[in-house]
């Protein structure tokens, strides 16, 4: 098995990549039948010279590769007929600006593999990027409230080399009494929280959060029935609002009343309520003036998301009253940022712990005859065509 190490091709440039140098060398010794080679790149975060230092072949040209692993869409005009790929094709949710990239892979007879469809038997995703969206997007939010009220200027997050680096820069501020809350306990969750822990922020319940005063900053990491509650007043639990999510309302509001800060890093399913709605951004009450949406569903549960910003620029104002976006610097805004691809931001950090997973993962599924399904579950396309697991994309396929 012959695996390549692409080109990242899409603008603005990512320089992540699937495989740090030293994780490629384990996935030699691990599988001394596999061949690796990488493409040579001017962009990617480990330059050629440090693959080819440990032994890596480098060359323009992968094209005699069985399989391919890249993260970012590939340009239709790069897709080589007939091989594999990995790469988040952002096609899944029928996301109308890729339509031509599934069309293209299925016309040139290509197998795709989507990271996002890695996933166990329990359809619980293996591998992303969501623990250093969290990371970053924290870090974006401790940024943002020192730009806010004009108390610190944290630098770019990829200006900085790593984790570590990220926390020893918020640890040099002065923090006022601050509240945080934090929504998410998945991947994108724990991101945070490794931040907020790792700068020492106190960590309470919610119940000592919305009724006690601190003299610290404080922060507390809520679950979904801790900001949802039956519409009816019925008692609820997280069996009921799987099964009936249409039956409950948000009861985030309460949360408002207390937090400076909100960290969004949830999963939010489809018929799930809003979370923060313009109604709670608007009261009177709203203690609410810095939003870090690092989920970044743009027009979904949370209000302020009007738009997904960029690493370039990544704050803006939101006017509760007129629900648009204003200046950040607007005294009565609250500062919004909503970067859609925070881990760019480390990809240093984000490419090794990403290569973790992937050789823990996915790898092995190649040497032992996808002993525990991976692959075959992950599949899109075989044969030019959808495989059954996705059949429901042919109509998005089709233009339809």
């Amino acid at each position: 098995m012959k695996f390549g190490i692409i080109k990242e091709r899409k603008n603005p440039p990512d320089r992540r990549v699937v495989f740090s140098p030293e994780e490629l060398v384990a996935l030699q010794q691990q599988f001394p039948s596999a061949e690796i080679a990488v493409e040579a790149s001017d962009i990617r975060v480990f330059d050629d010279a440090a693959y080819e230092a440990l032994g890596i072949t480098v060359k323009e040209d992968i094209s005699d590769c069985e399989v391919f692993f890249g993260v970012k869409e590939i340009p239709v005009d790069y897709l080589i007929p007939n091989k594999k790929y990995f790469f988040f094709s952002h096609t899944i949710k029928k996301q109308p600006y890729n339509r031509a990239l599934l069309q293209a892979v299925l016309t040139k007879n290509i197998e795709l593999y989507d990271h996002e469809t890695i996933v166990d038997a329990n359809n619980k995703r293996l591998i992303g990027f969501g623990r250093y969206a969290g990371i970053v997007g924290a870090y974006n939010g401790f940024r943002a409230f020192g730009i806010k009220y004009d108390l610190f200027q944290l630098p770019k997050a990829e200006t900085l080399s790593s984790k570590d680096d990220l926390i020893s820069r918020i640890k040099r501020q002065t923090l006022p009494n601050i509240k945080i809350v934090v929504t998410g306990h998945g991947k994108v969750g724990l991101g945070i929280k490794e931040i907020l822990d790792g700068v020492k922020i106190k960590e309470v319940s919610p119940e000592d959060f919305l009724t006690k005063n601190f003299s610290q900053p404080v922060y507390t990491q809520i679950d979904m029935m801790d900001y949802n509650k039956r519409k009816d007043g019925a008692s609820s639990s997280k069996q009921d609002f799987y099964k009936n999510p249409q039956e409950y309302t948000s009861d985030f509001g309460r949360f408002t009343k207390a937090a400076d800060i909100y960290m969004a890093g949830h999963f939010h399913g489809n018929n799930a309520p809003d979370i923060l709605t313009r109604e709670m951004l608007n009261a009177v009450d709203n203690k609410i003036k810095v939003v870090a949406d690092i989920s970044c569903d743009v027009d979904g549960p949370v209000a302020c998301t009007l738009k997904a910003s960029t690493i370039a620029d990544p704050f803006f104002g939101y006017l509760p009253s007129e629900h648009k976006e204003v200046a950040h610097t607007h005294p009565g805004s609250i500062m919004v940022m909503s970067v859609d691809n925070l881990p760019c931001e480390l990809p240093k950090d984000a490419s090794e712990g990403f290569g973790v997973m992937f050789m823990e993962h996915v790898i092995p599924a190649f040497f032992n005859n996808d002993a525990d399904g991976i692959l075959a579950r992950a599949k899109i396309t075989e044969n030019g065509k959808l495989t059954p697991r996705f059949a429901y994309l042919q109509d998005y396929v089709d233009g339809k």
